[in-house]
Parts: C-alpha cells; structure tokens; sequence
C-alpha cells in the first residue's frame, strides 16, 4: 500500500512528464512544420466529418524515438 509522500511524488512525475510532453509537441510544431503533412499521412475529408491518420509520422516519430533511447541507453552502460 503507498503511503500519501509516495503517491505524492509519483504524481508529481507525472505531471512533469505530461508538461514535458507538451511543450515537445508545441516547439515540434514550430521547428518540424512538415509533421503530419508527410506522404503517408492519410487525410480523409467529408461533407461532415473529417479523419485524419498519421501514418508516416508515426513511423518517423518512432525511428527518431529508438535511435535516440539506444544512443542514451549504450551511453548509460558504459
């Protein structure tokens, strides 16, 4: 059972990593424009209704993602 420091400091983690997240998203958004207008981004539009799929910049996100936690986990072991 966690006592209320503990639950404390695990939410607090949390909200510091949802904030970090969100301000990668707005300075992505400045610095990559072309995200989300790759190739295989899938855009289906209606009369009243609107989709969008992010296909290719999930797969670009992703490849930057495990090169970079490679890079910082070989660093780490050594």
């Amino acid at each position: 059972m966690f006592d209320l420091q503990s639950l404390g400091r695990i939410l607090l983690v949390i909200g510091g990593t949802i904030v970090l997240l969100g301000l990668l998203l707005v300075i992505g958004g400045r610095f990559f424009p072309w995200l989300g207008r790759l190739p295989g981004d899938i855009r289906l539009q209606g009369e009243n209704i609107s989709c969008f799929f992010p296909l290719a910049t999930s797969i670009v996100i992703s490849l930057l993602l495990t090169l970079v936690l490679n890079i910082i986990i070989r660093l780490l072991n050594r």
